[in-house]
């Protein structure tokens, strides 16, 4: 049972949520690039306030989906400004496209409301429900130019992989739901202490890295990326490299130190294989490309190598 400080800690995701239905009635009423972008700057504005206020009540635990404590509201703040940045450059990105341009900030929103929840969560249901949230979000902007062959054909390709991408996570969670009987991240670690570590659970695990993987493009889940890049708006190629990554990031680290993830060597091993590949073969194919979104592409599944080698010490 929800208490109205338990509420109340969910402000920022609130006003999110809230602020994207009204700017959705203020479109219904009277389409204005303007007026959106700055209803949209003024919301995320106001969530990123709203973190000081609620920083006084963590760590808050809302059982069993969420926890609002000093590191989520750590990348929800970088969350926030990432997405100010990305839709303060938008605007004039925008204004010279011939699309409706207004719905374009709903759904950067609800995609910055899905990367927070991911942020926040400690249980199966919230990572899903906050994953799709952020991927449906993602599928009409990358494709939001629909003019446009390049916007058309990456949003189908994002859409296509990342729903083999979601079916490889949550095949995952249900053969870790079968081995430990219970879904939240702290329960987990318990129960995976308490028997023994079997193929099963280590399949799970490897199944959960597959769809991790894809979302943050790194080797060999990453041939989506270039053509993504190269296809989306400008604008919506800096938020998936910035805030889509960042919030799965953060979700891989809390998860794997929930369930005591250095336990599993096999695991360690992977991520270490991973991180080195995605290193060398991201430097070295950035080197053929000649669009610059492809190079940023190459450069970002080299830079989340470097992260995961952190990741791993």
């Amino acid at each position: 049972m929800l208490t109205g400080t338990d509420i109340y800690s969910l402000l920022p995701l609130i006003i999110l949520a809230g602020s994207s239905v009204l700017i959705m009635l203020t479109i219904a009423i009277k389409r204005n690039h303007l007026l959106t972008n700055i209803l949209s700057l003024t919301a995320l504005g106001a969530a990123f306030t709203s973190l000081f206020e609620v920083a006084s009540l963590a760590p808050r635990k809302l059982e069993p989906l969420l926890i609002v404590d000093g590191y989520s509201l750590f990348y929800l703040g970088l969350i926030f400004a990432a997405t100010f940045i990305v839709i303060i450059l938008s605007y004039n990105y925008l204004q010279k496209q011939d699309e409706n341009k207004e719905e374009y900030y709903v759904l950067m929103l609800l995609a910055a409301l899905g990367s927070s929840v991911l942020v926040l969560s400690t249980h199966f249901i919230s990572i899903f429900l906050g994953l799709e949230v952020l991927s449906v979000s993602l599928y009409v902007l990358i494709a939001y130019l629909r003019k446009q062959d390049f916007a058309i054909e990456a949003g189908v390709k994002y859409l296509v992989l990342a729903a083999a991408s979601s079916a490889f996570l949550l095949f995952g969670m249900a053969l870790v739901y079968a081995k430990t009987g219970t879904m939240e991240f702290s329960l987990i670690g318990e129960n995976l202490n308490l028997i023994d570590i079997s193929l099963l659970s280590i399949t799970g695990f490897a199944m959960m890295v597959v769809g991790v993987g894809f979302k943050l493009a790194v080797v060999p889940f990453h041939m989506w990326t270039p053509d993504v890049y190269e296809g989306a708006p400008a604008p919506v190629t800096a938020f998936v490299a910035t805030v889509s990554k960042g919030g799965m990031f953060a979700l891989l680290f809390r998860f794997f130190v929930e369930v005591n993830g250095y336990e599993f060597k096999s695991i360690i091993l992977i991520f270490s294989i991973i991180a080195i590949a995605s290193m060398l073969i991201g430097n070295l194919l950035a080197l053929f490309q000649k669009n610059v979104k492809r190079i940023l592409a190459y450069s970002s599944i080299a830079h989340l190598g470097y992260l995961l080698v952190a990741f791993i010490a």
